[in-house]
């Protein structure tokens, strides 16, 4: 059995100035050597090794606690199990250097200059002289105290001063009587020494400051603010307002002392002290370090005590345990996981595993189901954590799921409704739970090679299971209602929110569902293709949101910037350009971010030559766009669509679709499609099965292309057969006039509008204002 006495744990200090663990081990301190060495436990590598050396300054705090500096900006430090390790190396580092072991600091760091300063005065160095601790001498210990923060050495020497004598508790003592004398004057002195000893950045002060009979007096003297025309009653809420609440009672005492501690040293950081100008940021790192060190205890106590935990789970998860108690368990979790950030990777990872074994997602799909906001968002928190330390053990998790639950009470599924039903007005738990969401089904982070099963199975999982929840507010706002309309009459268009907390909603919906687009091929490419999703969400270009409709054409930008013909014949087929260049004809002369952003889309198809798009945008859109001349971008698509043609003439036909093949993604789309199970609404059942016959028609139509083209029709439109969903019934009865051939093929618009005039008149648009341009219509 190992001795616990010399286990140790091996922090460096990192440029942020926090504190790193590099690992546990067992540190011996070789005498014939003078050397520190800390051999890792888990597989005997050499953690550190440190020469001691007699100008080095090794510091103790906090009884378990070795710090020292090896060089400018490396600091490190070794955190005993037990005290007595440290005694027993604290002794051993003071003989190598010829210290008394009684001391906290075995040297003093000198600079140059206060060095120098030290020679030439003698023996003015050695000591400090404190000035009597009474009210009259307050002033002067006050401007002693502000007068050595520049000097590392005379920091020291204070510090010790004040240690050595018992002073501190004399000058806490004298704040009491002049607090019961209410003189102000002299409480405003205080505070101003308080806070300068603070600033001294001294371990050996803080242990004394902060010790169970000496930190409220701490804190009253903190509450005498010279800038305040009233003090503050920080001693009022930490001991009346602020309340300890145990989940669990804690039998281990030093654990109960240790949380009081951190929680009442972490308020007067970051509630009483005030914001550190720059040159004071380094004055107050031991004081962060203190923290650091007490959270690492704290967690690592809770740890270790596995009764504590397993009781905790019980009442989490128990139907009975109340509402409130429930609230306390869940914010209870949420503090642990927030210390646990402390540990060193091996002992947080083991720390999640326990966590993750105990129940924790379990215990989460309950908790964030309940009404209380505040549990919610303390569950999400824990969500969080959860997630960024394993997306793989969330997967893994809700993909078992479905054996004994329903899709409605599926984690991801809450989660998801979760952040569709966010009370916030912006959003704010709504955005977070988006990111976690992007984690979860980004498929960088899920296991490969070792796993290849894992993304697709977990794809799979989510677009039959949860898909739909993530698009329900999306479909349920662009639904197309069928109107009889009086002749003349304006039809109403119900697709576009004004509601602005929806208009958000659906836009982090389309976010999402943008980084499908980017991230998963033919799993999205079949959802979308299957439900007509893209015609629904280019109906969002009519919202009075710029937002929103910018986040449905970047929708469809993704799409055709994936160059993928599958996807384009779906646009082509769909006339779905339409939308989009209403949206741009109805901006008229305004030279905005939507203007921008819609002209390159069209930039990127001149740019990238994607022939078939540029040949369906001039056959069909040239007689509406020629009046854009403010750019070239509409003209260059015209051009590069009559160099097309002239080499057509000519027999070179670059417009020809050449012979390919499926590739292994479309080839595993299309089986996944067949053995996929059919939805149980009969508008999917009939989407599916047309696309079916899309599929197969077009290839069937592969070969008789090679041999011979067949000449298209002067609307350029590609003779395929495809039904659209229900929802646009619209516009599949016009797209079926393509057959024809005529030029002057019909097309319905997604929204008539009062404006709208007949083919014929087409000669009498080209003289409107550019201000009112005219829509695409029927």
């Amino acid at each position: 059995m190992s001795d616990t006495r010399r286990r140790v744990k091996v922090y460096t200090l990192n440029e942020e100035r926090q504190w790193e663990d590099r690992g546990t081990g067992h540190v011996c301190c070789s005498a014939e050597d003078t050397a520190l060495s800390v051999t890792a436990e888990s597989d005997g590598s050499l953690l550190l090794e440190s020469k001691i050396k007699p100008s080095t300054a090794y510091q103790k705090q906090q009884d378990t606690l070795i710090v020292w500096s090896e060089a400018e900006n490396y600091d490190l430090a070794l955190s005993f199990q037990e005290k007595a390790g440290c005694d027993e190396i604290w002794e051993k580092i003071c003989q190598v250097q010829g210290k008394d072991p009684s001391v906290e600091i075995t040297q003093e760091p000198v600079d140059e200059s206060e060095e120098e300063r030290c020679e030439d005065s003698g023996a003015e160095c050695d000591a400090l002289d404190l000035p009597e601790c009474v009210p009259e001498r307050l002033q002067e210990l006050a401007e002693l105290v502000s007068s050595v923060l520049p000097s590392p050495v005379r920091r020291e020497k204070l510090a010790l001063a004040l240690v050595s004598g018992g002073y501190l508790r004399q000058l806490l003592l004298l704040f009491r009587r002049c607090e019961e004398q209410e003189n102000r004057p002299r409480l405003q002195q205080l505070f101003q020494i308080l806070r300068g000893l603070l600033f001294l950045n001294k371990a050996a002060l803080f242990e004394v400051l902060f010790s169970d009979d000496c930190i409220m007096d701490v804190v009253g003297c903190l509450e005498y603010d010279p800038a305040l025309l009233q003090p503050k009653r920080h001693r009022d809420f930490l001991t009346k307002t602020a309340r300890f609440r145990e989940v669990i009672p804690i039998q281990d005492s030093e654990l109960r002392q240790k949380i009081h501690q951190t929680y009442r040293v972490q308020y007067i950081q970051d509630i009483i002290l005030p914001t550190p100008s720059v040159f004071e940021e380094n004055f107050l790192s031991t004081l962060s370090s203190f923290i650091f060190f007490n959270k690492v205890e704290i967690v690592s106590m809770l740890q270790e005590d596995e009764k504590f935990l397993t009781e905790v789970f019980a009442q989490l998860t128990d139907e009975s345990t109340e509402d409130s108690k429930r609230r306390e368990l869940v914010n209870f979790f949420k503090e642990f996981c927030a210390f646990s950030q402390t540990l060193q990777p091996q002992n947080r990872d083991a720390f999640f595993k326990t966590l993750a074994n105990l129940g924790i997602l379990p215990a989460l799909e309950i908790v964030m189901g309940m009404d209380d906001v505040q549990v919610k968002a303390a569950a999400t928190d824990i969500f969080s954590y959860l997630v960024e330390f394993s997306p793989s053990m969330v997967r893994e998790f809700v993909m078992q799921e479905p054996q004994q639950a329903d899709d409605d009470v599926l984690l991801i599924n809450v989660v998801i409704k979760q952040m569709i039903c966010d009370s916030d007005p912006e959003l704010g738990g709504a955005v977070q739970l988006m990111g976690l969401l992007r984690t979860l089904i980004d498929p960088e982070n899920m296991l490969a090679p070792s796993n290849k099963t894992e993304k697709s199975e977990f794809l799979s999982f989510f677009y039959k299971n949860c898909m739909h929840v993530l698009t329900a507010p999306l479909l349920a706002n662009t639904a197309e209602e069928d109107q009889d309309l009086d002749e003349g009459s304006a039809k109403v268009n119900p697709v576009c929110p004004d509601n602005f907390q929806t208009a958000q909603l659906l836009a982090l919906i389309l976010e999402l569902l943008t980084f499908c687009v980017e991230h998963h091929t033919y799993h999205i490419k079949n959802y979308i293709m299957t439900r007509d999703l893209l015609r629904r969400v280019l109906t969002l270009m009519n919202s009075k949101h710029t937002f929103l409709a910018l986040c449905a054409l970047r929708f469809m930008r993704r799409i055709i910037g994936l160059k993928d013909e599958y996807y384009n014949r779906y646009i082509m087929k769909g006339n779905l350009f339409e939308p989009v260049i209403n949206a741009l004809l109805d901006n008229g002369t305004r030279y905005n971010l939507l203007n921008s952003a819609i002209i390159e889309l069209f930039d990127f198809i001149r740019v990238e030559d994607i022939r078939s798009l540029t040949a369906h945008i001039v056959e069909n859109f040239q007689s509406a766009l020629q009046s854009i001349q403010y750019v070239q971008t509409f003209k260059g698509l015209k051009g590069r669509y009559e160099q097309e043609q002239e080499r057509q003439s000519r027999g070179l036909s670059r417009f020809r679709r050449d012979a390919r093949s499926f590739p292994e993604d479309e080839e595993l789309w299309k089986e996944e499609e067949e053995d996929e199970e059919e939805p149980a609404d009969t508008e999917t059942q009939h989407c599916k099965s047309d696309y079916g016959r899309f599929m197969e028609s077009e290839k069937a139509k592969e070969n008789q292309e090679k041999e011979n083209q067949a000449k298209r029709s002067s609307s350029g439109s590609f003779k395929f057969t495809f039904s659209h969903s229900a929802a646009s019934a619209n516009s599949a009865k016009a797209t079926s006039a393509s057959s024809s051939g005529a030029s002057t093929a019909a097309r319905t618009a997604l929204v008539d509008y009062p404006d709208d005039e007949d083919e014929d008149e087409d000669d009498d648009e080209d003289q409107q204002a550019p201000h009112k341009r005219p829509r695409l219509g029927s």
